[in-house]
């Protein structure tokens, strides 16, 4: 079954999202490289090879159902966070805003009944469960820390045993 003009457009537009968070991802792992917390820049490193490891499987769905990705301007990421407190609120909500992008694209399959798409984004929709558990998890813990450098580095040291995602679609982020 060809992908649909609609859905064409719409996971174009993820594959858009996808680049946008991976570079968004790379830019928060800058700052924390400056802020000599190479735990937390190891950690959104991961998460730029994820988000760009989406973006390809979107791509690839594309053009395996008999359609054409189109490519479109990514805008420059924000480069100057408060606190690692404020990047990892930013991360939440930014998981949280790629969510409500998949679940669309979901209805959208199933208004178009094509079970292909459906299955696909239904391991996206899981694997973001974690991603958002995994976000809100470090708020938490960097709200518990509440500026203490001793516990700041000790999440550092956590976020940066982080190892790669299996490569099974629905792999958790650790």
């Amino acid at each position: 079954m060809k992908l649909s003009a609609n859905l064409q457009d719409s996971f174009n537009d993820q594959i858009n999202a996808e680049l946008a968070s991976a570079y968004l991802y790379l830019s928060m792992a800058a700052y924390f490289e400056d802020e000599n917390l190479p735990g937390f820049a190891h950690w959104m490193r991961m998460q730029n090879e994820e988000e760009t490891a989406h973006a390809m499987r979107f791509f690839d769905h594309v053009h395996d159902r008999g359609g054409r990705a189109t490519l479109q301007a990514i805008d420059a990421p924000p480069s100057d966070f408060r606190n690692p407190l404020d990047v990892m609120e930013r991360t939440l909500a930014h998981e949280r805003k790629v969510t409500a992008l998949i679940n669309r694209m979901y209805q959208i399959s199933i208004e178009e009944s094509d079970y292909a798409a459906q299955v696909m984004l239904h391991e996206l929709i899981i694997e973001q469960v974690e991603e958002e558990k995994v976000a809100e998890e470090i708020v938490v813990h960097l709200r518990i820390i509440d500026g203490d450098g001793s516990g700041l580095l000790i999440l550092d040291g956590r976020l940066g045993a982080r190892t790669p995602a299996a490569a099974t679609p629905a792999a958790g982020a650790n």
